[in-house]
This record gives C-alpha cells, sequence and structure tokens, in this order.
C-alpha cells in the first residue's frame, strides 16, 4: 500500500481544506510529521484511517467528535484519499456522521456518513454503499481496521505498554490482531465432540442396561449379572437349554400315556355303540308293522290322482274357449254403439238383427264402401282448402315484399346522399398511412438503437461481477507470485549462505581450490540442516515462473474484460437498466404504432375504389328495385282471383257442416265404425263354434279315464307338491325297513352280548391322562419360551456389549484430546490451543523484533520468547524477556530504561508489523508511520535507530516520524510541518 494524496476538510482540528501530496513528501522514503503539542499530528494519521475504514484508533473512536469546532457553520466534514493498494489506484472520500444547522428554524439535524470509492486505473464499478467499500478495502488490504492500526500507524506507547504486558494483557492484543477463531471453533469442536460422544456412551449404556434386565427377567431372577455381562447371559441360555430338555422327555412319557388310555376308551365306547344301534333298529320294524293302514291310504290316494291328471288340461282348454266366446261376443256389441249414435248409421244397425253370423258381411260391406268413397271426394276438397290457405299467405307475403322493397329504395337514397363525404374521408386516410410510410425508417433506426442499448445493459450486469471476480483473481494471484517471489529469494539466501558447503563438495586432496588456490583442505565446510541446493532453487524459480505466467494471464483477462466493460457502457450510454427498457418499449409502441399506420396503405386505397364503384352499384340496385315492386303487384292480384274461386267449391261441398274439415273426420268415422263392426261380429261367431267342440272334448277325457263326469275327475286331482309329499313317505318307510334289517343282519351286531358296556373306568383314566398331559405341554413350552427369550436377548445383549466397547475407548480418547486442546489433563504447559497459536505468533514477532532490537542496541539485545506455564491458572506461553549478551543474562523488559524501552517497543512494533502483514497475505505495506517516543533517546541510540529507519526506506517503503524532538527536524529534512492556530490548524510541506 502507497498513499499519494490526502485532502482534509473541516476534520479534527483542520477548519479550511488541507492537502497532503505524500508522494513528494516521502520522495526520499522517510519524512517528519511535526507541530506543536494539540496542533493535529495524530489527526492527519486520523484521517488517513478514517477515509479507510470509516473509524479512528483507539478510544479517539468515541470520546472526540470528528466535525471540526473550528469549522463555519454548515461545513461538511469530508476526507479524501488517493492511493494505490495491491496494485490498484484508487480515490476514496468519506463524510462522517454530523450535526449541521436547520435550513429553518433553529437547532441542528443529523446528517449520516456517506462515501464513494473511484477507480482511477480505468476498470471496476465505482462503489458509494458504505459496506460496499469497506468490503473492498479489507479485501485490498487484506486486513482490519485493528490490525491496520497496529501495523501502519505504530503506536509506540501501547507497543511500549505491550512490551512489559503480563501473559494476559499481551494475550488480548494479540488476539485482536491474529483471527484465532478457527483455533477457537477446533476447541469447541473437541468439546462437542465429546459431549456428543458422552451422550451416545450413555445411550448405548443404558441399551446394555435394559437388556441385562430383560435377560434376568426371562431367566426368572431377581439379581442382576455376577460377571461379565455376555457370560453370565451364555450361562443361563445353557441353563435354560437343560431345563428346556428335560421338560421335552417328559412331554414325550406324558403323550404315551394319553395315547394308551384313549386306545382303551375308544374300544369300549365302540363296542356300547353297537349294542344300541342293535336296540333302535328293533324298535324301527316294530313301529313301521304298527304303520302299514296309513301307508296303504297314501299308495290309493296318489294312484287315482295320477289317472285324473291328463282331464286336467283338457278340461282347463274347454274353459277358456267358452270364455274367449263371451269376450268376442261383448266385443262386437261395443262395436255397433258409435254407428248407433250416428242418424246414417243407425239404419245399419237396426238390419242387424240376433247373433253375429256368417250373413253379416253382406248387410254391412255396401254402407263402409259408399262412406269410403264420399271420403275420397272431401280430400281433394281439403286440397284445394290448404292451396287456398297458400293463396292467403302468398298474398301477405307480396304485401310485406312491396313494403320492405320501399325502404330498400329509401336506403339506397340515403347512400347515394352519403356517399361523398366517406370518398372525402377514405382519401384523407389513405393521406395519412402515406406520411406514416415515410417516416416508418427513421423509427425503424430509433427501434435499434434502443434495442442494441438495452442489450448492451443486460449484458453488462453479468460482465460487471465477472470483471471484479477476474480482479478479485489478480489480487489472489499477485499475491501467489508475491510469495513464489519471497521463496525464491529465500532458497537463493539459504543456498548463498550455503555457497562454502557447496564448493566443499567438489574439494579434492591435492587439487587447489578453486575460491583461495589452496591445495589442502583440512577443515571443509559441512552443509547445514536448512542448505538449499540448486536443484531447490530450480524448483522455486519455476514455480515463481508458474505463478507469474498465471498472474499475466489473469491481468490478460481483465484487460480484455475490461475493454468489453467499456464497449457496453459507450452503447448504453451509462443509462440505467430501468431507463432503457422504458425507452426501448417507448421506441417500440411509435414504431408498432406507425407500422400499423403505414400498414393501412393499401386497404385505403382499395376503399377508395370500392366507393367510387359503390355508386354505380347502388344507382343499378335502384333500377332494380323499381321493377321487383311492379312484378309484386301483378302476382299480388293473380293470388286474389284464384282464391276466390276456390271458396266458392269448398262452401258448396260442406253445406250444413260447420266445415269441410269436420264432414270429412263425420264420413271417415262411419266407414271406419262399420269395418270395426265387420270384423267383430265376424270373430264372436268362430268362438262360438271352437267353444262348443272343445266343451265336447273334455267329456270325453273324463270318460276314458274312468270318472262319470268332469267334477269327478277334477275332484281327484292333487297339487304336485302334495303328490311329492306322498312320495317321500312311501319311500322314508321302505328306507327305515331296509336299514333296520340290514343292521339286524350285520355279523358284529349279532356277536354283541346283551350285558351293559361301563366307560366310567376309561373316562376317569383319559382325563388322568390328558390333565397330566397338559401340565408337561405348559412345562414344556415355558421351558422352551424361556429358552427362547433368553437366547434372543443374549445375542441382542452381546450385539450391543460389543458397540459399548469401541464407544467407551472413543469417549476416553476423546476427553483426553478435549482436555489437552483446553489447556488441562495431561497438557503440562496448560496451554490451550488458541493460546499456543499466539505463542507461535508471538514467537515469530520476537525472532523478527531482535534483528532490529541487536542493530539498534549494537548487539546486546535480543528477545526472548518463554512457553512456560503461568502462576495461578493463568494463561501460559505469552512470556517475552530481554537476552543481554553482555551479561549472558535473560531479564525482564521492565528492568530496561526508557531509551532502551523505546528501542524494544520500536523493534517489537516492526517486528509485529511485518508478521501481521505475512498474515494478511503478504500485502507489502509502502507506507507507515512512527507515532513518537524519540526523545527519550540519546544521540547514539538515535543514530541506531536512525539506521534501522534507513534500512526500511531502502527496502522500498516511505516511514513517516510523528515527533516533535528539535532533533528530528535536524536529521529529517522531508517535513510536514503541522501549525495550530486559533482559528484550526494548517499545514505546511518542507522538503
Amino acid at each position: 500500500m502507497r498513499l499519494h494524496q490526502l485532502e482534509i476538510t473541516a476534520f479534527g482540528p483542520f477548519a479550511d481544506t488541507v492537502r497532503v501530496d505524500f508522494d513528494e513528501l516521502g520522495a526520499d522514503g522517510l519524512f517528519l510529521l511535526h507541530g506543536r503539542t494539540g496542533a493535529g499530528k495524530t489527526s492527519i494519521l486520523d484521517a488517513v484511517a478514517f477515509a479507510l475504514y470509516g473509524t479512528v484508533p483507539g478510544a479517539r473512536a468515541d470520546g472526540r467528535r470528528l466535525l471540526s469546532d473550528h469549522a463555519p457553520a454548515g461545513t461538511a466534514p469530508q476526507v479524501s484519499l488517493e492511493a494505490t493498494i495491491a496494485g490498484r489506484r484508487l480515490r476514496i472520500v468519506r463524510s462522517p456522521d454530523y450535526e449541521r444547522p436547520k435550513l429553518r428554524g433553529t437547532g441542528t439535524v443529523k446528517q449520516n456518513a456517506k462515501a464513494s470509492l473511484t477507480w482511477l486505473d480505468g476498470s471496476g464499478e465505482h462503489l458509494s454503499r458504505l459496506p460496499d467499500i469497506g468490503e473492498a478495502v479489507r479485501r485490498l488490504l487484506g486486513m482490519s481496521a485493528e490490525q491496520f492500526f497496529q501495523v501502519v500507524l505504530l503506536p509506540q506507547g501501547e507497543f511500549a505498554k505491550f512490551l512489559r504486558a503480563d501473559s494476559e494483557d499481551r494475550g488480548k492484543l494479540l488476539e485482536r490482531l491474529f483471527d484465532t477463531t478457527r483455533f477457537g471453533s477446533v476447541e469447541r469442536w473437541f468439546k462437542d465432540r465429546r459431549s456428543t460422544a458422552a451422550k451416545r456412551l450413555e445411550e448405548q449404556q443404558r441399551a446394555v442396561d435394559l437388556l441385562l434386565a430383560k435377560v434376568s427377567a426371562a431367566a426368572g431372577l431377581e439379581a442382576g449379572a455376577d460377571a461379565e455381562p455376555v457370560v453370565w447371559a451364555h450361562r443361563l441360555r445353557d441353563d435354560a437349554a437343560e431345563s428346556r430338555d428335560l421338560a421335552l422327555a417328559a412331554l414325550d412319557v406324558a403323550r404315551a400315556d394319553d395315547t394308551r388310555d384313549r386306545a382303551v376308551l375308544a374300544e369300549a365306547t365302540e363296542l356300547r355303540r353297537c349294542q344300541e344301534r342293535r336296540a333302535r333298529a328293533v324298535t324301527e320294524l316294530a313301529d313301521l308293522d304298527a304303520a302299514a293302514g296309513e301307508l296303504q291310504t297314501l299308495s290309493t290316494e296318489l294312484e287315482t290322482a295320477r289317472r285324473a291328471a291328463p282331464v286336467v288340461d283338457v278340461a282347463r282348454d274347454a274353459r277358456r274357449a267358452a270364455e274367449a266366446a263371451a269376450v268376442a261376443h261383448a266385443a262386437a256389441v261395443a262395436a255397433a254403439a258409435p254407428l248407433a249414435a250416428d242418424g246414417e248409421g243407425q239404419a245399419l244397425v237396426a238390419e242387424l238383427d240376433g247373433s253375429p253370423a256368417e250373413t253379416d258381411r253382406a248387410l254391412i260391406r255396401p254402407h263402409e264402401q259408399r262412406w269410403s268413397a264420399e271420403v275420397v271426394r272431401l280430400d281433394a276438397l281439403l286440397e284445394q282448402e290448404q292451396r287456398l290457405t297458400r293463396l292467403e299467405a302468398d298474398r301477405v307475403a307480396l304485401q310485406q315484399q312491396r313494403r320492405d322493397l320501399a325502404v330498400r329504395a329509401e336506403r339506397i337514397a340515403a347512400e347515394l346522399e352519403g356517399l361523398p363525404g366517406r370518398r372525402d374521408a377514405a382519401e384523407e386516410a389513405a393521406r395519412r398511412s402515406e406520411r406514416a410510410a415515410a417516416t416508418l425508417p427513421r423509427l425503424e433506426a430509433e427501434l435499434a438503437r434502443a434495442t442494441d442499448a438495452l442489450a448492451a445493459a443486460t449484458e453488462l450486469q453479468d460482465r460487471a461481477p465477472r470483471l471484479r471476480r477476474l480482479e478479485d483473481e489478480v489480487v489472489a494471484l499477485r499475491d501467489a507470485h508475491h510469495d513464489a517471489r519471497t521463496a525464491l529469494l529465500d532458497v537463493r539466501e539459504r543456498r548463498i549462505a550455503g555457497m562454502a558447503a557447496e564448493l566443499a563438495t567438489d574439494l579434492v586432496d591435492g587439487r587447489p581450490c578453486v575460491v583461495c588456490g589452496a591445495t589442502a583442505h583440512p577443515n571443509p565446510a559441512r552443509p547445514a540442516s536448512d542448505t538449499a541446493t540448486k536443484a531447490d532453487e530450480d524448483a522455486a524459480r519455476e514455480a515463481e515462473q508458474r505463478a507469474a505466467a498465471e498472474l499475466t494471464r489473469a491481468q490478460a483477462a481483465v484487460a480484455d474484460a475490461a475493454n468489453t466493460v467499456a464497449v457496453l457502457r459507450q452503447r448504453c450510454g451509462d443509462a440505467g437498466l430501468d431507463t432503457l427498457t422504458g425507452m426501448r418499449a417507448a421506441a417500440a409502441a411509435t414504431h408498432a404504432a406507425t407500422a400499423a399506420t403505414a400498414a393501412e396503405r393499401e386497404r385505403h386505397r382499395g376503399e377508395i375504389a370500392r366507393l367510387r364503384g359503390l355508386d354505380a352499384d347502388l344507382r343499378e340496385q335502384a333500377h332494380a328495385v323499381d321493377v321487383e315492386v311492379a312484378q309484386a303487384a301483378h302476382r299480388e292480384e293473380s293470388a286474389a282471383a284464384e282464391a276466390d274461386e276456390i271458396r266458392t267449391r269448398i262452401t258448396t261441398a260442406a253445406g250444413a257442416e260447420d266445415s269441410l274439415a269436420a264432414r270429412r273426420r263425420r264420413i271417415a268415422a262411419l266407414a271406419g265404425a262399420a269395418a270395426n263392426l265387420l270384423d267383430a261380429r265376424v270373430r264372436a261367431a268362430n268362438a262360438a263354434t271352437v267353444a262348443r267342440e272343445r266343451a265336447q272334448e273334455a267329456a270325453a277325457a273324463a270318460e276314458r279315464a274312468g270318472f262319470a263326469s268332469i267334477e269327478q275327475a277334477l275332484s281327484a286331482v292333487r297339487p304336485d307338491s302334495r303328490l311329492r309329499e306322498i312320495e317321500q313317505a312311501l319311500r322314508a318307510a321302505a328306507d327305515r325297513r331296509a336299514a333296520a334289517q340290514a343292521v339286524l343282519d350285520d355279523p358284529e351286531t349279532a356277536r354283541v352280548g346283551d350285558d351293559p358296556v361301563d366307560l366310567t373306568e376309561p373316562e376317569a383314566a383319559v382325563t388322568r391322562s390328558a390333565a397330566a398331559l397338559a401340565a408337561a405341554v405348559s412345562a414344556a413350552s415355558e421351558a422352551e419360551r424361556r429358552h427362547a427369550d433368553i437366547e434372543k436377548f443374549a445375542a441382542r445383549l452381546e450385539e450391543e456389549y460389543a458397540k459399548l466397547v469401541p464407544l467407551r475407548d472413543e469417549q476416553a480418547e476423546l476427553a483426553a484430546l478435549a482436555d489437552v486442546v483446553a489447556g488441562t489433563g495431561q497438557n503440562t504447559r496448560k496451554m490451550s490451543l488458541r493460546s499456543y497459536v499466539l505463542a507461535a505468533r508471538l514467537e515469530e514477532v520476537a525472532e523478527s523484533a531482535s534483528v532490529r532490537l541487536r542493530r539498534m542496541s549494537g548487539g546486546r539485545y535480543e528477545f526472548v520468547h518463554t512457553d512456560a506455564a503461568g502462576t495461578h491458572g493463568k494463561r501460559g506461553g505469552l512470556g517475552l524477556d530481554i537476552h543481554d549478551e553482555y551479561t549472558g543474562a535473560v531479564r525482564s523488559t521492565k528492568t530496561l530504561s526508557g531509551g532502551e524501552s523505546f528501542q524494544a517497543s520500536l523493534a517489537l512494533a516492526l517486528g509485529l508489523a511485518d508478521v501481521v502483514a505475512a498474515e494478511s497475505g503478504g500485502l507489502v505495506l509502502d507506507t507507515m508511520f512512527i507515532d513518537e517516543g524519540f526523545g527519550t533517546l540519546d544521540a547514539d541510540a538515535l543514530d541506531a535507530v536512525m539506521g534501522v529507519l534507513d534500512e526500511l526506506r531502502a527496502g522500498g517503503r516511505v516511514v513517516g516520524v510523528v515527533s516533535h524532538v528539535d532533533e528530528m527536524r535536524q536529521r529529517i529534512p522531508s517535513r510536514l510541518h503541522v501549525v495550530r492556530g486559533r482559528t484550526g490548524s494548517t499545514v505546511e510541506i518542507a522538503s
């Protein structure tokens, strides 16, 4: 990081705008910042810190207003810093929160802080949001504000406190500078893992205890395991298996006894059943003999019913024929009723006297034919009546047609009258379309420009973040290249340091040395443990060249991306995406409206031609309407004449009837009634003949079946259910007799004695053996269940106990590791992991600071770091002492004099700055400030300190020394003088 320009307005003691040119001031690499006490020397450093981080170091951030009390009312405080950080040149402008007078009335109003970051190298998006600016500065510098205040703005007074502080206070500062969060996370991780492992172990132990209880319960024991759990469970399982085998043997004996007793009982039971079957067969035969008369009556009833069955069907047919003849006669009487109700039909009914006969056809047919002919004549007249209706409708339609033609003639006349105005409007619309077509190319060009700008803005949204990512990659690759370069230089330095040993490998006695020419080599140099070889240097050089190539590639990618972004910004004109979207939408709408108007050009031209042709068409239509009116009047007159003629014929034919249709309906009804009467009387005559024939057939069938009359035959008929009932009764009696006789004829039944068989003793024996068998089954089942339960729970216990052992080992290991990481247990130094890391960082600081302290003290002093444990439970590993080369003793830093303390504090501050810079990615800090402390040095000590500062300047750094010591002004020619005044401070540059 190198500072270029600083501009301060109304900030701290500076009322007006002051400017500091660090390029001019630091041209020699060393300048002095001096002035009277309270003039504002430290405020210059505060302004640099505020520009970068938006805050100032230490307590000044809370206890001091940044707005200058000397500034005129309403002046806005502002700091502008131009610097180069990580290869990027930028300008940051910041204003803090401050109170300004209200524009109206009295009192003040708070003005919020604001800032801006401008990339002066031409690449990257400028920033205006405070969080974005803070993130960009932290990313480029690679350190927080606290680290920056300690590394760049070296507060000598604080490092004097750090030098003499105890381990606790020294650790607090180191924790602010070095991020040990991840090591604290490791400590918490081990603690959480130990807690989690303890919970898992406890859960697994509960599972084992539960299974032990289940094994005890299955074995019927109240006490727990008296040995190792798995061995104890296996012993219980073996005991249960032995008990099970004994129970199964007893069960086999009980089953054999039960089988034998049941066989004896079955044999006695079968003998008793044979005696009972024989007694039932004798009783059955006696009952059948007693019921022989009743069975004979049933047999006679069955035979008579079977003879009467054929007569039933014939008698049924005769009855149905008689019923059909009666129905047909009633229908013939009903068919005569419609004719009797009419005057002309009464004569026909009077001629039909008596029952229906074949002679009725000759009387009815002539009347039917006369009435049918009359219906045909009336149908012809009805068609003429329909023609009359159509003629009347035609006359009405022709009258309506004449009225419609009149309306049409009026419409045609109105259209002819308005046609000139419509033709003028169409011609004006055509002229507008012509003008729109002429402007369309210009609008298309504007739409294309708006579309291109919008596309560029849209692409820019994607390209800009990619450019930022590439810039971040360049920063990372630049850091990697710096690391590779540093590694190469380190390897070269180690190789040069060990060059004597490298040359010594080629020495041979008797041959001259290429350096001194001697032929004797009594004590050749030996390579040290960290000596580098040519292969190491080649490998480091290749790594540095690869890093440089990657950096060059990334820088080229950044340049290409920056060019693309610049072209896109030129195309979109720095307008926002929303603005360009609106402009493109407006251009598209205007173009679409104009194109739509231009597209109507041909339609308007066609409309003009159509209107011109419409004039001729309308005039032709007017002439055609006149012709149609004349034709309609002629057709109306012809229809009226024909309608009068038809109306006269219909009136004559209808006579006294209300209408021609009414007469036609009456005559047609007479003709239909006559036809129906003829059919009904013919059917009645035929039905009477069939009924007489069926009655004669039924009487003959009864006689053949052996009955005196049809009625006697019908009385002997029985339902099918009764017949089936008689048949089943007779068949059951026969079956019962055959079964009883078969039992008596069986040889097994014949040999059975008459003495009754007693089953009391066999049944008692079976009861006793069954009870014994049930008890044996229960005992065997219980033994089997107990063995199965113990075996199941023992197997699960073995599995869970196998899981418990590694959990115990893991818990013990994690507990030990967690204690060591936390600084307890076997950790003899009582240092936590964070304390150990801070101790390592402090050791690096001590080594770096010792190099400069030895130089400033003439080789007398160097720092000694100790990692001994603290007393009374305090933090260990952060001890810092001084080794005195003159006495060889190691003593406390509190024993140093004032000048020696300043030298030690300055060396410690510079060493800490080097370590923090390396921790932040190896960033080169080209500018740094050292605040106060030089007044305690004598001339020799001051010379030594200035020598160290000259070395810093020779390394390419610009060092600003803040002091009010007069001798410093004589030693440092480049000076920034802060002048205090009643109206505020100002600055003067002398170089």
